[in-house]
């Protein structure tokens, strides 16, 4: 085996809600390993740290920044043809964005709204347009963009959760139902699990196009969450711990590059072995 495999050398690589926590995992990925990143992100704020942080690749125009809106397709046309024009090609699609809910105030702010009984409409179609329209999109028009060139790789960020239903226990004081104040909204099992259709579905639509779609199914990433909230995860998980910051960077390295070439279709849990309980 060559470690030539694993080169993102010229490649270019087009990450969709680049700014959270986990898109800097995957922004690594391609930067330390000599590709160019396109991050495309809705949150100025969260974009302008990455400014800071990345900013020598952007001033060797190794690293693109766009703020933008990955449900309107218009966007992403535009996005498109602005690359096509500095770069010629799209190599690379990481279907990263998605509405996540932590363990903060706002969460707990529209927490009844959140709750199955009494679910909000509008954060279910909030949550499905970000998390499966917008993968959709993206998709759509950046491996048609793929098919034209000759091929690509898209890697579609998918969850434990897209195999096992949440924990609400992991969020509350008490086991007893009736008490639980804090739930994962039923929105995002739904979107992870249906990031898995997506991905077989485009992995075998493409595949004789020289194009391959795989899936990560990352667990939890430790980051400064409340003690008690770690304690309980951690038992969960047969081995103890949530994961590290950048503990997933290989393996994301791993599905993008020619590494996997054989790989397609296929949704690599790594999540500590919680799924295997």
């Amino acid at each position: 085996m060559s470690l030539n495999n694993f080169s993102l050398n010229g490649k270019v690589a087009v990450i969709t809600g680049a700014a959270g926590l986990l898109g800097s995992q995957h922004i690594n990925a391609v930067l330390q390993n000599e590709g160019i990143a396109i991050l495309i992100d809705i949150d100025r704020q969260k974009l302008n740290l990455c400014i800071k942080k990345y900013n020598y690749f952007l001033k060797k125009k190794k690293l693109v920044i766009f703020n933008s809106d990955i449900t309107k397709e218009s966007s992403i046309k535009v996005i498109l043809k602005k690359i096509i024009k500095d770069y010629s090609k799209v190599d690379i699609l990481i279907n990263n964005a998605a509405v996540d809910y932590k363990l903060d105030k706002d969460h707990k702010k529209i927490i009844k709204k959140t709750r199955l009984e009494t679910f909000d409409l509008n954060i279910w179609k909030k949550d499905i347009n970000v998390g499966l329209t917008g993968a959709l999109i993206c998709t759509k028009i950046f491996g048609q963009q793929m098919v034209k060139q000759g091929g690509g790789v898209i890697l579609n960020i998918a969850s434990d959760l897209s195999f096992i239903s949440p924990d609400h226990r992991l969020y509350n004081k008490s086991d007893d139902y009736l008490k639980r104040k804090v739930v994962k909204p039923i929105s995002y099992s739904v979107v992870k699990h249906g990031v898995v259709g997506l991905t077989k579905y485009t992995a075998n639509y493409w595949a004789r196009r020289n194009i391959r779609c795989n899936a990560i199914a990352p667990g939890g990433i430790d980051n400064n969450q409340p003690v008690k909230f770690k304690n309980k995860i951690a038992k969960l998980i047969p081995m103890g711990r949530m994961a590290g910051r950048n503990e997933y960077e290989s393996s994301i390295l791993y599905l993008i590059s020619d590494a996997s070439s054989y790989m397609n279709g296929a949704v690599l849990v790594v999540d500590g072995g919680r799924t295997v309980i």
